[in-house]
């Protein structure tokens, strides 16, 4: 005879797999946002190199 389903184990499984999933996104996520901020800092201006105008 078969062992019965372990049903919290599989709950566990699946709520750990969604967990790693999540993870993933925010971390992609947050490096995208990362990338973006040294994107426009790269593009601004340095408020050091102004030109003066006589």
């Amino acid at each position: 005879m078969p062992r019965p389903t372990n049903y919290n184990q599989e709950r566990r499984d699946r709520d750990r797999a969604k967990a790693a999933k999540k993870a993933d996104k925010l971390a992609a996520k947050a490096e995208a946002k990362q990338r973006g901020k040294s994107d426009t800092e790269l593009e601004s201006e340095p408020e050091g190199e102004t030109e003066t105008q006589d």
